[in-house]
């Protein structure tokens, strides 16, 4: 199986140096190819892994870093699988959404390498087991991301949100270098197994957290999240489908590869991840319901999700601290479970977005309408992952939602009291989130593909090329399989869950089996309820078939001369709601009110924008402080050359006199 190794190292050199030498028609077929050769070798390492064969080896790093081994078990196959599937589908889907731009050769080439260094990143980071090279994969990863992000750096705003992600990508990295010489100077290794170590002789939860603050920066938990709702709109579309798919899961990767060697503490820590994850949830998804940028929205709820993936883990560490082993796998089933499925209606989601943007040139849902006149497909499409998202059957999103609610409702059985009330709040938070993210999804497919057009556009939209469809719908196929057949995915997860721990071994109740036949049967139902969909669908086209159809206008009622101003704003859709945690949702207006005396007032404009809480409160206080204080030496930089010569001159005088003290001491 080195073999393997060597060859995915292979494909990536070699698919580098090939885009940026072929010609500028066969850069993406060739990013395409080499993703998914680079996706059938490291899949074939993981699906082995899965069926029990743990792929393992070892190099010498030297006498700094030691052994560095390499290993693919359950856990890495599971993320490996998730990020080559997500990877190939945006390979595709990038592949024709950039054919629609005039980019130069050069720019593809930089991008398509990047890519390719992206994916191939993404997998080692999931592969490496030795904290020093983890690091360094970790940051390639980072690099080459912000790199993606930025594919548009001509404009200041894209500029600034892959500055902006980068320098919080950096503070992730102090900690988990912090982290990891805390481990080193314990037990004289960087191996990850070196964690059983230190875990088994120390106190766990400064380390966990430590770590924890590194991976959670990276999977948007609040308040470590303001770089998603920057990054990911201003990013190419099928850009910002992988990153929420599968790059802030590689946060989710490392807290639960750290948690994994746990040895004490589960209950605290446990308590610790809900409440965060919970408060994340209901941030991101407030957030998403009042924002009407729909990449930024979809960046919201990104944090949302993984506020829902933290709670399984929350569920799962509570469970090994009380020794219940069904809240033990109902959590980490769950949150593993969740991180497939938000991989895939997030990405769709995009993608779908993508496809909007490509064909109206604006994110902003006040300006569209009416869109599934001219793109049904696409409308078809996005619905089906809102339907997803909003967790509700008979898609994907239900069954790992579900998992994560009967691990609530069970630990609401629990005998600790505070333990009760925490999994009752969090029922009743994640209820919430539900509700909420069906208002948001309504809103946001109702405004930019229902009703009329709002404002004219600069070219009619028209559905994207199949190109673009295509990888759509392998998704869509992707999120019925897991609807229709849940128990083939948790019995993967059920069997990563019981060699998962390194302290305990936690065999799978006979219990979770119960909830897998439930899962069988909301899968028959769900497969019913599409089937009779589909069979009312056919009969309704059989009996329209060659009858001529007559168009009217949409939302007449009995007055058809009405303007498309008459219609609900994404605004006036949930005013009420921003009204109501107006606390948190910060809305600034700019509107010049009238003057007394005015008789005759001009023609006048009213803009609103909400500002992210943690930024507009903390993040932009520290920050201009820092400029404010900054701007008392732009003096030093006055531009001319003399004053530059003096600082050379005083700075080796400076030099001179310290060297004679220090020969003199």
């Amino acid at each position: 199986m080195l073999e393997l190794i060597y060859l995915s190292w292979l494909i990536a050199f070699f698919a580098i140096v090939a885009v940026f030498f072929v010609s500028v028609k066969i850069k993406a077929n060739t990013a395409v190819i080499a993703v998914v050769a680079n996706s059938i070798v490291t899949s074939w390492l993981a699906i082995l892994a899965l069926t029990g064969q743990v792929i393992s080896f070892t190099f010498n790093g030297g006498e700094i870093m030691g052994d560095i081994i390499i290993r693919v078990d359950e856990l890495s196959a599971w993320f490996i699988l998730i990020i080559n599937f997500t990877c190939i589908t945006g390979v595709f889907y990038g592949s024709g959404y950039l054919k629609a731009y005039d980019n130069s050769a050069k720019k593809l080439s930089l991008h398509w390498i990047l890519y390719i260094l992206f994916q191939f990143s993404m997998i080692w980071v999931c592969m490496i087991q030795n904290g020093f090279v983890f690091l360094i994969a970790w940051e390639v990863m980072s690099l080459s991301s912000m790199m993606l992000v930025i594919f548009d750096a001509h404009k200041p705003k894209t500029l600034k949100a892959g500055i902006n992600y980068l320098v919080q990508m950096h503070i992730s990295v102090v900690f988990l270098t912090i982290g990891f010489i805390w481990v080193y100077f314990k037990t004289g290794s960087f191996s990850l197994d070196a964690f059983t170590t230190y875990f088994g002789s120390n106190s766990n939860i400064w380390l966990f957290l430590i770590f924890f603050v590194g991976f959670g920066l990276k999977a948007g938990f609040i308040p470590l999240h303001s770089w998603l709702p920057h990054a990911h709109p201003a990013a190419p579309s099928h850009v910002s489908g992988v990153m929420s798919g599968v790059i802030v899961k590689l946060g989710i990767y490392g807290i639960i590869r750290v948690a994994s060697y746990l040895k004490s503490d589960y209950l605290i820590l446990g308590e610790i991840i809900i409440t965060i994850s919970i408060l994340s949830g209901l941030y991101g998804i407030l957030n998403a319901a009042v924002h009407r940028d729909f990449k930024k929205m979809l960046a919201y709820c990104t944090i949302e999700n993984i506020g829902i993936i933290g709670i399984g883990i929350g569920i799962g560490l509570i469970g090994i601290g009380n020794g219940i082993p069904i809240l033990y796998y109902l959590g980490f089933g769950g949150a593993l479970l969740h991180v497939l499925n938000h991989s895939l209606f997030k990405s769709l989601l995009f993608y779908s977005a993508g496809s909007v943007y490509q064909q109206t040139h604006t994110r902003n849902m006040e300006k569209l309408g009416g869109l599934i006149k001219s793109m049904p497909r696409t409308a078809i499409l996005f619905l089906i992952g809102a339907i997803a998202i909003g967790g509700m059957p008979p898609f994907n999103g239900f069954i790992s939602e579900f998992l994560i609610y009967c691990g609530l409702i069970k630990g609401i059985q629990l005998q600790d009291i505070g333990q009760i009330i925490l999994m009752v709040l969090t029922l009743a938070g994640m209820s919430v989130i539900g509700g909420l993210s069906i208002l948001t999804f309504t809103k946001t497919f109702g405004t930019i593909f229902l009703g009329n057009q709002r404002q004219p556009l600069a070219h009619k939209p028209h559905e994207v090329s199949s190109l673009m469809l295509i990888p759509q719908y392998v998704i869509v196929v992707a999120m019925i399989s897991v609807a229709i057949v849940p128990q083939f995915y948790l019995q993967i997860i059920g069997n990563i869950l019981s060699v998962l721990t390194k302290s305990v071994v936690i065999q799978q109740p006979i219990e979770f089996a119960g909830y897998i036949s439930i899962m069988q049967s909301i899968s028959l139902y769900s497969l019913l309820f599409i089937s009779t969909i589909a069979i009312f669908w056919g009969i309704r086209a059989w009996v329209i078939r060659g009858k001529s159809q007559i168009v009217g206008a949409t939302w007449g009622c009995g007055y058809t001369a009405g303007t498309s101003k008459i219609q609900y704003t994404a605004k006036s859709f949930s005013k009420s709601l921003s009204k109501t945690f107006n606390f948190i949702v910060i809305e600034r207006k700019q509107y010049d009110e009238l003057q007394a005396g005015e008789i005759f007032p001009k023609e006048k404009k009213y803009t609103s924008h909400y500002h992210d809480f943690f930024e507009f409160r903390f993040i932009h206080v520290v920050t201009n402080r820092l400029i404010y204080s900054a701007n008392y030496f732009k003096f030093i930089q006055n531009g001319r050359i003399q004053s530059y010569v003096l600082y050379g001159v005083i700075f080796i005088i400076a030099v001179f006199i310290l060297t004679i003290f220090n020969i003199f001491l």
